[in-house]
């Protein structure tokens, strides 16, 4: 419990952080999914009671829901065009800004977002930061059709870059597969240790069936990282 509590006070003081540093009037920003994000969102809809003036976009239909109850106006990406910001939490991210992302299952209305995005800053707890990606596992974005045949590419991929044996786990189990907000499967693959994330993220996207994958690299152009103690890091990549 106390430590779930430390890693509130962490998101929430990096979403303090970010909103401080980041947001003008006028902007419009992509809104993450996440527990960090929520913390955010939750802060954001405060600062839009008291004056602030900005236009959201949802990277989860869940996200769209908490903006709504909490007063952050909301647009789809369709009608906007470029964003000035996204903000969005991480499961992972590196030295280099290398991040693993998708464990709350949006990974892919995440990447469109940030890359639709001037700048991405993402948001996270010390937790977060890591020498090297891999223990949180890989979230892999499938379509439902062949995706039997998509998971045998994802374990000879695998095998060509080293690793012996993967665990690749269907999020939800077979019976009741956890679907997307886009309708498509998550396979959750547990490397352990990621030596080469570019080339693996490269290879991943070769693969007929992979929607989108959890490894966010060259996208996130700063990282705020909120302590329990109310204070938080910015860092420039």
């Amino acid at each position: 419990m106390e430590t779930n509590l430390s890693q509130d006070q962490a998101k929430r003081a990096a979403g303090i952080r970010a909103i401080t540093t980041y947001l003008r009037n006028g902007m419009k920003i992509g809104l993450g999914s996440g527990t960090t994000s929520r913390w955010f969102l939750q802060t954001l809809g405060d600062r839009v009671k008291e004056g602030l003036e900005v236009l959201g976009v949802p990277t989860s239909n869940s996200t769209r829901d908490l903006a709504i109850r909490v007063g952050v106006p909301v647009a789809d990406l369709n009608d906007l065009g470029d964003l000035d910001l996204a903000i969005d939490g991480a499961d992972e991210i590196d030295a280099s800004g290398r991040m693993i992302k998708g464990g709350a299952g949006n990974l892919l209305w995440e990447k469109i977002i940030a890359v639709a995005s001037v700048k991405m800053v993402a948001l996270v707890d010390e937790s977060k930061v890591v020498s090297k990606l891999g223990k949180f596992p890989l979230p892999v974005e499938v379509i439902p059709f062949g995706w039997r045949t998509t998971f045998r590419h994802l374990e000879k991929l695998f095998s060509d870059f080293g690793w012996t044996s993967v665990p690749i786990m269907v999020r939800g189990g077979l019976q009741t597969p956890l679907i997307t907000d886009s309708g498509h499967y998550l396979l959750d693959c547990e490397l352990g240790e990621i030596s080469d994330p570019d080339g693996i993220a490269l290879k991943l996207n070769q693969i007929p069936g992979v929607v989108e994958h959890g490894l966010f690299i060259g996208i996130a152009k700063e990282v705020v990282i909120g302590r329990a103690d109310g204070s938080a890091e910015i860092r420039v990549f």
